[in-house]
């Protein structure tokens, strides 16, 4: 699998472009997939939230489901065990690319796992995972304590299916907590590689080969000896 993890979309030239170099061939004649799930899980989402994602109707974002994709589809994790894999894995196995929004990284984790996609992950060679957000972070082994909202109890690590963590939103106007000092000191609990990142930048990981493509800022964070 290959994975465009961005922190708010697809929202310039650059990730565009480096999207259709994943795809390896225009948009256009590319079926996505929508995976919604990890707004079930935090608590600034809600169904309103999540009709907005769905619907394309985000104020003044066109970055996701509104890219010009041949057709696009909904893919619900928590509804997957209620269905016998044999009606749900096609669906996932043609899709050119996975959208995977934004939300609680640590329970989208847990329905990626609880739904069997995890077990598929593997196999889906040429398929393209667009992370937004939480739905970048679910695919790292951690997402900190700050970052924790569902469960706390039972940890934040998340899938390791890349070997750095994401810190979204860097410098996001009026978010505090988002800030570069703010993203050094989670970075410190965190233990290993990690990459903060603006809404204008996205994380292409290919065959274990990483590249930063940003119209914005962003700054990696080694692991601490």
């Amino acid at each position: 699998m290959k994975s465009l993890l961005t922190s708010g979309g697809v929202t310039n030239a650059s990730i565009r472009d480096a999207l259709v170099e994943l795809l390896g061939k225009p948009i256009e004649e590319c079926t996505a997939l929508l995976i919604p799930t990890a707004q079930w899980g935090h608590p600034m989402c809600s169904p309103f939230s999540a009709w907005r994602s769905v619907a394309g109707r985000w104020p003044e974002r066109q970055d996701l489901v509104e890219l010009g994709w041949k057709q696009v589809g909904l893919l619900e994790l928590t509804a997957l065990p209620s269905l016998d894999r044999d009606r749900w894995e096609p669906w996932v196995r043609e899709a050119d690319v996975l959208l995977v929004d934004g939300g609680e990284a640590i329970y989208l984790a847990h329905w990626i796992r609880e739904s069997g996609l995890e077990r598929l992950l593997p196999e889906l060679n040429d398929t393209v995972w667009v992370g937004v957000s939480g739905g970048s972070m679910a695919l790292t082994p951690r997402v900190g304590d700050a970052f924790l909202g569902w469960r706390p109890e039972e940890g934040d690590e998340a899938l390791g299916i890349v070997d750095f963590s994401i810190f979204p939103h860097l410098d996001y106007p009026g978010w505090e907590s988002n800030t570069s000092e703010r993203a050094r000191e989670w970075a410190a609990d965190i233990g290993g590689p990690a990459y903060a990142i603006d809404d204008q930048t996205a994380i292409a990981v290919v065959d274990g080969g990483v590249r930063v493509i940003s119209e914005g800022r962003w700054f990696a964070i080694p692991a601490e000896d």
